[in-house]
């Protein structure tokens, strides 16, 4: 379900009626923006520029030691197949 909405301080005030959840329920909330604006690309940037920015956006996650664990977690339910580990020479 989507529906607009306007935040005012830490209450979310709903622009449409909501029949189908009765009030007290929990539920989720997935924040985004409306599109306004259509985004155009920046294109005058040079090759190192370019470079710069994207050597920037990997080096975010250099420092997050825990994304070894969270990776190999991944890799090892990515090779089990009804409840058994496949080995990688297994496949």
């Amino acid at each position: 379900m989507k529906i607009r909405g306007i935040k005012r301080g830490q209450t979310i005030e709903l622009l449409e009626q909501i029949h189908s959840i009765p009030d007290g329920a929990e539920i989720i909330v997935n924040l985004e923006f409306p599109a306004t604006e259509p985004i155009v690309a920046k294109v005058d940037l040079t090759d190192e520029e370019r470079l710069a920015k994207l050597n920037k956006l990997f080096g975010v996650w250099q420092e997050q030691t825990e994304l070894i664990d969270i990776f190999a977690e991944i890799d090892q339910q990515r090779h089990t197949y009804e409840g058994r580990v496949i080995d990688s020479i297994d496949k």
